[in-house]
């Protein structure tokens, strides 16, 4: 999965100063993080591989809740690419507008968030529950890191409109905006465009996990069909 965690696109804004580094860009755990940022779509695939090959018990439920996970997470993506575009996929520090609107009003990082709430869904859907506490603590560690970099990157460059921006809004939380919202544009047709990809790697995910649920676990009536047998 492509993550577009960059947090741009939104309010028309000119690059401040392309050539100030600020210090929290030159910290360590932001250097740590400009190296998992470029191989941040393929990271998550990692973890996922040992749900996949350990033994777990599953059960229409967990597929419930786990799926449920999934959506609100991809909701909170699609919300965030809506607003601030598809150059959200970027790999490079070259950032030419801030976004401060819409989901990215209420946090600075929607689709980390998102992320992380579909990872965790597909964990619990895979029944390895052990393995829950060790991804979100996996998960957590990535994030900060990559966000400490993106952070360094974006004060580097929007200087304190950034900062007055990050001191208003929450890094992690979901909290509504104080004061007047800030409006912009928002492309849902090019949000679902860019999904694409996503939905198809959704897909044989949850295929496989259920072909993990009858072959490995012989359940027939644990996974997705199951779950669907149920309405």
């Amino acid at each position: 999965m492509a993550d577009a965690l960059f947090p741009v696109g939104g309010r028309q804004r000119r690059r401040v100063n392309t050539e100030v580094i600020s210090t929290a860009e030159q910290s360590i755990p932001a250097q740590i993080g400009a190296v998992l940022f470029r191989h941040r779509g393929w990271l998550p695939l990692l973890f996922l591989g040992i749900p996949l090959v350990m033994p777990g018990t599953t059960s229409p439920f967990r597929w419930e809740i786990g799926l449920a996970l999934i959506v609100i997470g991809e909701a909170v993506r699609l919300a965030g690419v809506a607003a601030a575009g598809t150059v959200t996929r970027r790999r490079s520090r070259n950032v030419q507008r801030l976004v401060t609107y819409g989901i990215f009003a209420w946090t600075r990082n929607p689709l980390y968030i998102g992320n992380f709430l579909i990872w965790m869904g597909f964990v619990t859907i895979s029944g390895v529950l052990w393995f829950l506490p060790i991804a979100v603590l996996l998960f957590a560690l990535e994030y900060e890191l990559i966000v400490r970099y993106e952070e360094g990157v974006l004060e580097s460059i929007f200087g304190r409109e950034y900062l007055d921006y990050k001191n208003e809004t929450p890094r992690w939380i979901l909290r509504p905006p104080r004061g007047e919202r800030p409006v912009g544009e928002y492309h849902w047709g090019e949000a679902l465009k860019s999904e694409i990809s996503t939905f198809l790697q959704y897909a044989v995910l949850i295929l496989a996990f259920w072909i993990k649920s009858q072959v490995v676990e012989g359940n027939a009536q644990v996974g997705a069909i199951g779950f669907f047998k149920r309405f």
